[in-house]
């Protein structure tokens, strides 16, 4: 069987009132504006993946994505 590698993944949420993204407990790029902070995600899964790790990007409320809004 194939061994799939642990992947980073980066969740833009609502938290605070405002879209931010979520890694690792933690969180980033908080902005008013949703296409920010999917920016703000899609730029660090970017240095992410140019360092050699997977990474996912999701978004809330996208492509079926439902999960817990904190």
């Amino acid at each position: 069987m194939r061994e799939i590698p642990d992947r980073a993944v980066f969740t833009v949420v609502r938290h605070d009132g405002m879209w931010a993204v979520e890694y690792g407990g933690e969180y980033f790029g908080h902005s008013i504006d949703k296409e920010v902070a999917k920016a703000s995600a899609n730029k660090r899964a970017r240095q992410c993946q140019d360092g050699g790790r997977p990474c996912q990007v999701r978004v809330y409320g996208e492509q079926g994505y439902y999960g817990v809004v904190a």
